[in-house]
């Protein structure tokens, strides 16, 4: 059983590892779309009780046109094959992100997928798409401070406006494909999570590397800005033995 309850993903390095073979990137996108089932698949396995995918930023609507209808098209193909799976493993699946300029029927088919495992209770799957961190957060304050007109914002009352705040703070986050940067996704809700960066690419991650990252990572000692016990016991020890020794001087000097 997983001790993490959100883990996060940023799937990258799809277009890299295409050209590394010579072909096109959207070969990449597609040969990555593959690895997602078996990865939601280890994490419903492992007991994790979130798992949010990177799937497309704001910033990748720079992208070639070609590029981003064929990112559309994988994201309602993955739907319409994984639909389901996804019921009978009971995950509770969502898209978070500003959709409105998807196509309608990915739209449709993401908004009946959503509403038909709203009640599920095992796995919550999450993808951000069209999503950006700054924006979420930006659209919480503005959610707040229309509906609650002269009151005090808190952390935890801010929290609520967030696009899934059921799901809580993120415990992990990894990033395939080598680069070292969160890249604005779930800036709030990362403040205090563990951070894995592998040089692999997304289409060769598998569930045997996920699996071996979230043992690793279970062995570090989260401390969320406090000093670890093993910490505070061998500070206290070298500080006990400091004084010791300059009392026994002391003594000696006295002679």
């Amino acid at each position: 059983m997983s001790e993490f309850k959100h883990v996060a993903i940023i799937m990258d390095g799809n277009g890299r590892w295409a050209r590394e073979r010579l072909r096109p990137r959207i070969w990449g996108h597609v040969r990555g779309s593959t690895v997602v089932s078996d990865i939601v698949q280890t994490a419903s396995d492992s007991g994790i009780k979130a798992l949010t995918l990177y799937a497309f930023s704001t910033e990748n609507w720079s992208r070639p046109k070609d590029e981003v209808s064929s990112l559309f098209k994988l994201l309602r193909k993955f739907l319409i094959k994984e639909k389901n799976r996804i019921i009978a493993n009971n995950i509770k699946f969502k898209v978070i992100g500003e959709i409105e300029n998807l196509p309608k029927e990915t739209i449709a088919l993401i908004r009946e997928v959503e509403s038909i495992t709203d009640s599920s209770t095992g796995l919550n799957l999450t993808f951000a798409f069209s999503y950006g961190g700054r924006t979420e957060i930006v659209q919480a304050f503005n959610a707040f401070a229309k509906e609650n007109p002269g009151k005090v914002m808190t952390e935890k009352s801010l929290s609520q406006y967030f696009y899934r705040p059921e799901i809580g703070d993120v415990d992990l986050m990894i990033r395939t494909g080598g680069e070292k940067r969160i890249s604005n996704f779930l800036l709030w809700q990362m403040a205090y999570a563990e951070l894995y960066f592998t040089d692999t690419k997304w289409p060769d991650f598998s569930p045997e590397e996920f699996q071996k990252i979230l043992s690793e990572v279970s062995r570090r000692e989260r401390r969320f800005g406090n000093v670890s016990v093993q910490s505070d016991l061998a500070e206290s020890i070298e500080v006990a033995e400091t004084n010791k020794n300059k009392k026994m001087k002391e003594n000696t000097s006295d002679v």
